[in-house]
């Protein structure tokens, strides 16, 4: 075991496949010789060679659209697309292509791809690097999606996407990537921060995909949230003295309906978190789900706590990014209702 950021811990994932498997190959925009913006490649094509850590155009439709090429051949490609805000010139590729080439070939074809991308704010990135656009691959039926919050589900969760023979969009929230933090630097006392390093086995392991975990056992509240925000609301229980359960679902799709609603009807309440924007976020469905599986056992309405209904606001981030006051103010609201 060795201690890992999220960062490392995609790194080694990447390092483990690509010399475990021959077929893997990790490609785009700056991956190769620089090693990622964020570093999550670094040193992988010195030790690889160019031709299975390889740079690419900055095309994202094209960089998917090769990644579908190779999977069809028996390759296992690891694409990058190098802020989830960039997602979107692939997003034709990997909704009429690759979402749907199994089912269209009855089974004859597949492409199992990896498209991994760093997601969500907390950087300054303004509106064009903060985004949290999960929810919109959530509705696509033929891929998997997949967001982990620790260094350990980070990757033991990639290994298992790069094994998957169905394609799998791969959300990083880069708020976590690097080291511990305590709300904007601006504001020293805002009461919360990440523990973004943890003990990561340095070889290969795996975490099924389509499983969520209780990282925090309670039975006033449950808590469902994944990536950044498990943390955020770790740090909000602290603060609202409510013995809260907090599930962190880490794949969206498939969904671990069993744990989300087990622990909703123990609890009898339910809070819902996410840093990407409410309407039609991917709350909505979690929202659904638990309304439609757990209504007997409600004791209040669900609440959400999401990122506002507007572009990511640069000036306002810390306002918009959902922190422990406006978790404490739920988990007390439906603590309070009757």
């Amino acid at each position: 075991m060795a201690q890992m950021n999220m960062v490392q811990a995609i790194n080694s994932a990447l390092d483990v496949m690509l010399g475990r498997d021959p077929r893997v190959v990790v490609f785009g925009e700056d991956v190769g010789y620089f090693g990622g913006v964020f570093r999550c490649t670094d040193g992988l094509q010195r030790k690889y060679g160019e031709h299975r850590v390889l740079d690419t155009p900055i095309a994202e439709g094209g960089i998917v659209a090769t990644a579908i090429g190779m999977g069809v051949n028996g390759l296992r490609p690891v694409a990058e697309i190098q802020f989830a805000d960039y997602i979107y010139p692939a997003f034709d590729q990997i909704v009429s292509e690759l979402a749907r080439l199994r089912y269209r070939t009855a089974g004859d074809y597949s492409a199992p791809v990896t498209i991994r991308t760093p997601c969500g704010g907390g950087i300054r990135g303004g509106q064009t690097h903060s985004q949290s656009p999960e929810g919109v691959f959530t509705h696509v039926c033929g891929i998997k999606v997949v967001m982990p919050s620790n260094p350990y589900d980070a990757k033991g969760l990639l290994i298992s996407s790069i094994e998957d023979e169905d394609p799998v969009v791969f959300f990083e929230p880069k708020r976590i990537y690097n080291g511990p933090f305590d709300g904007d630097p601006h504001k020293p006392a805002v009461p919360w921060s990440t523990h973004p390093k943890g003990e990561v086995p340095e070889g290969h392991y795996a975490i099924p995909i389509g499983k969520a975990e209780i990282v925090r056992p309670g039975k006033d509240v449950t808590i469902l949230t994944y990536g950044t925000m498990v943390h955020v609301a770790e740090a909000a229980v602290q603060l609202a003295g409510v013995d809260a359960e907090i599930v962190d679902v880490r794949t969206m799709v498939p969904l671990d309906v069993d744990t989300l609603c087990t622990s909703v009807c123990k609890t009898g309440r339910c809070v819902i978190v996410h840093e990407a924007t409410r309407f039609s976020g991917f709350g909505a469905e979690l929202s659904a789900t638990v309304q439609e599986e757990c209504f007997w056992h409600l004791e209040a309405p669900i609440q959400r706590v999401t990122g506002w209904d507007t572009p990511y606001p640069h000036a306002f981030e810390w306002d918009y990014f959902p922190g422990p006051a406006r978790i404490v103010a739920a988990l007390r609201g439906v603590m309070e209702a009757r």
